[in-house]
């Protein structure tokens, strides 16, 4: 099942991070020990729609679409920064003090989500 939104360009990211994911056992059961949370992500296209997906890194090390049932913390942004963001064009500190990413929940948590979007732009063609 593909995760992917034709609304929102970027969002192949998200099977590129849960192709990663289930590839791998060890990789899975690493990147679950070291981000210890749920991530929910909250996208807005050029349009003004909104879609959520979320990261499981707590227990089953899975990427899904919709709310989780609680999140850790919340990211929201726009469908374009997520994009530059998996590609690595800008960073996540970037997005957040220009205003451009909300965050919502364990700030601290939110830096762990970084090397789980690195794993993603290796294999994301965005």
């Amino acid at each position: 099942m593909s995760l992917k939104s034709d609304a929102f360009p970027s969002s192949a990211a998200f099977d590129a991070i849960n192709s990663s994911l289930q590839s791998d056992n060890a990789e899975r059961k690493d990147a679950v020990k070291k981000g210890n949370a749920v991530f929910a992500f909250t996208l807005k296209n050029k349009e003004g729609a909104t879609e959520s997906w979320y990261i499981d890194l707590k227990q089953k090390g899975e990427v899904g679409k919709g709310e989780p049932g609680k999140a850790d913390v919340t990211l929201s942004l726009s469908d374009d920064d997520f994009g530059k963001l998996v590609s690595g064009k800008t960073q996540a500190q970037r997005l957040f003090m220009s205003g451009k990413l909300k965050i919502k929940g364990d700030v601290m948590k939110a830096t762990k989500m970084e090397p789980v979007l690195k794993k993603a732009q290796t294999k994301a063609k965005l």
